[in-house]
């Protein structure tokens, strides 16, 4: 298996980046210094970017997935590809000066010295700037790798120097294909797992495998049928924050406890007794840190959500313009009876508007309003 396989639904994508690292084995003029990866979530923006990695650094010059270089890229553990991402809400100043550093070393092992930043849309203006002067002129043997939603997310001064890749969402039949070959997954329940999760990969493959994730999701579209007065509305706001501050705490708890424990060794604290000099500021500044993780982690977790009730309502406004005939064929096509019940009830028009509301949400969520306020004005629109 190829370092490219995983990259479903983006042939053209592949082809630009083989014809890269064809070219920077030979010297040819197809390769360049900065790249900035961007599409749709769940297309594989910093997947791309780590095949391309590790292609540059294959014993082989191809990717092929088999030799230490690319098995090594593909773990993680490759001395010569820096992974940079973050889960907090943005990245800093200080992690972007520590990236510059690491840009600057000679590469110990590979042909090349790459950076990957995973979330380069998070990165603040000053840690923005901190990286410019690294990009724009870069050591010989350095190439970054920036991935970003869109273009206009990465500011200008950087975009400009960097060649832009823009991945497409893949065909759920291409990640149904996936799930299957890869996983062993039903092909049934690979299907419907790849048009609910609207081609994002990870989804999918959460959908297919675990129950709790599809019970989540059903719980959520459950809430379109049940908004008939403002207090359900609010319960249905209420139980949107909640599974998503649940689904933090899950996910940031065991991290929290390891990073204490490994801070604590750090300046060997015990327990009970004195503590160091310094070591309050430390514990302080972790404990921030680990406050935005999840404060992050939850509203990514509220906008998937949304991203339900958005699929839901487009399949509704589908039925009511006559544009679905099979009701396998849509998103939800697990609850397509539900979807023709909510069709009969509204218009298209009013539809619109229910669409219109959950990107509004959407919005005034990524642009840090109190989540749970937002979610309340949404509910209060789908039920109007």
């Amino acid at each position: 298996m190829t370092v490219w396989d995983e990259l479903v639904g983006q042939e053209p994508v592949v082809e630009v980046l083989q014809r890269a690292v064809a070219a920077a084995s030979s010297g040819g003029s197809g390769m360049t210094h900065a790249w900035l990866f961007t599409g749709p979530p769940g297309s594989g923006r910093s997947n791309a970017a780590r095949a391309f990695a590790a292609a540059l650094q294959c014993e082989r010059g191809t990717g092929c997935g088999e030799c230490h270089s690319c098995v090594t890229a593909r773990a993680g553990s490759h001395p010569d590809i820096t992974l940079i991402s973050t889960q907090g809400l943005s990245i800093g100043t200080d992690q972007a000066r520590e990236v510059v550093r690491a840009a600057s070393l000679h590469p110990s092992s590979g042909r090349w010295q790459v950076l990957v930043v995973e979330d380069a849309d998070r990165l603040t203006d000053q840690a923005a700037n901190a990286l410019l002067k690294a990009i724009e002129e870069p050591p010989p043997a350095t190439i970054w790798m920036l991935c970003a939603p869109a273009v206009e997310d990465v500011i200008v001064t950087i975009r400009s120097r960097c060649r832009s890749v823009v991945l497409r969402t893949p065909p759920a039949a291409a990640v149904a294909r996936l799930l299957v070959e890869r996983d062993g997954i039903d092909a049934q329940a690979a299907r419907e797992a790849a048009q609910a999760s609207q081609g994002h990969v990870g989804r999918a493959r959460a959908l297919a495998t675990k129950d709790e994730v599809r019970r989540r999701r059903r719980e959520i579209l459950d809430l379109a049928g049940s908004l008939r007065t403002p207090g359900s509305c609010l319960r249905a706001a209420a139980t949107i924050h909640e599974l998503a501050a649940d689904h933090a705490k899950d996910l940031a708890d065991s991290a929290d406890a390891k990073e204490l424990a490994d801070l604590r060794a750090g300046w060997g604290v015990e327990e009970r007794g004195k503590r160091p000099a310094g070591y309050a500021g430390a514990l302080s500044a972790l404990e921030k840190e680990q406050k935005r993780r999840r404060t992050r982690l939850s509203r990514d977790a509220i906008d998937g959500m949304l991203l339900d009730l958005l699929s839901l309502q487009r399949d509704v406004l589908a039925v009511q313009l006559g544009s679905v005939q099979d009701p396998g064929d849509l998103v939800n096509a697990d609850v397509a009876g539900e979807v023709q019940t909510l069709a009969r009830l509204g218009t298209a028009e009013s539809t619109l508007r229910r669409v219109d509301a959950i990107l509004e949400c959407r919005e005034s969520v990524a642009a840090n309003a109190a989540p749970l306020l937002c979610l309340e004005r949404m509910m209060l629109a789908l039920a109007a």
